[in-house]
């Protein structure tokens, strides 16, 4: 059995690059891929009359120029600055229209839905929204939305 796993190296490594590249998947910061890097070099090499050190030893080598070269420069690309731009989770709501689903008074809170998502809301200039109103959201702080009605000539 140790005659065979020493004589056949090159299928531990590709064992490494396949288990090291489904482990990225997980992961997603490009640095489990390194490693499957090193071990993708270092199977041609395992073909070769070599000792099972220098084999290591050009997989941590590998790795190493990986981490501190590749996966810099592939980080810079797969994280532009235009990702930047782009609003998600409860941000994506700035700038959207909702119905006001309780009576806003002045200077107080009142809920307006959205989505299917019910908001405590605040009028932007203090002032008593009624229910039913259409509303633009203006900001958000936390769990409470700011928002402001929608006049018939902004729709």
């Amino acid at each position: 059995m140790m005659t065979y796993i020493s004589e056949n190296l090159w299928l531990f490594w590709a064992i490494v690059v396949v288990v090291s590249s489904i482990f990225e998947l997980t992961t997603g910061g490009l640095f489990v891929l390194c490693f499957a890097f090193g071990a993708l070099v270092t199977v041609p090499v395992s073909f070769f009359d070599v000792s099972l050190v220098f084999q290591i030893f050009v997989f941590i080598l590998a790795s190493a120029i990986a981490i501190f070269i590749l996966r810099p420069i592939a980080m810079k690309y797969w994280h532009r600055s235009d990702a930047e731009k782009i609003v998600s989770n409860a941000d994506a709501i700035l700038g959207r229209e909702g119905v006001v689903s309780q009576d806003i008074p002045a200077d107080g809170y009142g809920r307006v839905a959205l989505d299917g998502d019910d908001w405590k809301a605040l009028s932007t200039d203090g002032i008593a929204i009624p229910k039913g109103t259409k509303v633009r959201i203006t900001a958000r702080e936390s769990l409470i939305v700011t928002v402001s009605p929608v006049h018939k000539n902004e729709a």
